[in-house]
């Protein structure tokens, strides 16, 4: 805390007033403030052999060697800016793991498979509460999902249009639909620098949708899905 600011934190006890003088969790610009910090502290790695967001922080290498100078790099930052780790929280030389809720590995990202499960699992709908969940966890996983405005519009169109939550054989038809294209979503890369990348367009009647593409290799792979429901003025 800057010391001009430490009494701004200023809380009474039993035992008398006191004050931060480093940040405490609950501040309102804390979280804002500590991802300057963080940006700050990394600016020479972020993008390159490091993405971090407040206080997940995750080292990439293309091989095991590149690997241990990477978090070399990393460790004497940390040490530099006298940072400390719980080692209880730290993975090491994984190939595979979780960020930001989403599964990263040499592959590409792979869409969260709780979030997947938890929609198959999912009874028909049948209550507008009910609907609004689902839409929840759709665009939760929008990112994943082709043409995702067209094929989730009838569920939208429900909390719009209906308001006692009537759950029809259209609904219930999307609902089995989405279910099924599920179940073998695709993985997403990340763009290579110098590839080829082609952004496709689909215009449907209710929905626009987008998906950006990376052509290297000759072989197209998916890199963001994106969607958007027209509104009656708009179609």
């Amino acid at each position: 805390m800057a010391k001009e600011d430490e009494e701004k934190t200023a809380f009474i006890t039993d035992f008398g007033t006191y004050c931060y003088n480093v940040m405490p969790f609950g501040l309102k610009n804390a979280g804002a403030t500590y991802q300057r910090m963080i940006d700050a502290v990394f600016k020479d790695q972020r993008g390159r052999n490091l993405e971090a967001y407040v206080d997940d922080i995750l080292v990439k290498s293309k091989s095991m060697e590149r690997h241990l100078s990477d978090l070399r790099e990393t460790l004497d930052t940390l040490r530099r800016f006298n940072f400390k780790l719980n080692p209880a929280k730290c993975t090491f030389g994984a190939a595979s793991g979780k960020f930001l809720g989403y599964l990263i590995s040499a592959r590409g990202i792979d869409a969260n498979l709780n979030k997947i499960s938890t929609i198959l699992s999912m009874p028909s709908p049948r209550t507008v509460k009910e609907i609004q969940k689902l839409a929840g966890r759709i665009n939760s996983l929008g990112r994943f999902i082709s043409k995702a405005g067209n094929r989730c519009s009838p569920f939208f169109r429900c909390l719009c249009n209906n308001k006692k939550g009537q759950w029809t054989n259209e609904y219930e038809a999307a609902f089995t639909e989405l279910k099924r294209y599920l179940t073998s979503a695709p993985i997403l890369v990340g763009p290579k620098e110098g590839a080829i990348l082609s952004l496709y367009l689909g215009v449907f009647d209710t929905s626009i949708s987008a998906v950006l593409v990376n052509d290297g290799s000759g072989v197209q792979h998916s890199i963001f899905y994106i969607s958007h429901i027209l509104l009656d003025a708009e179609s």
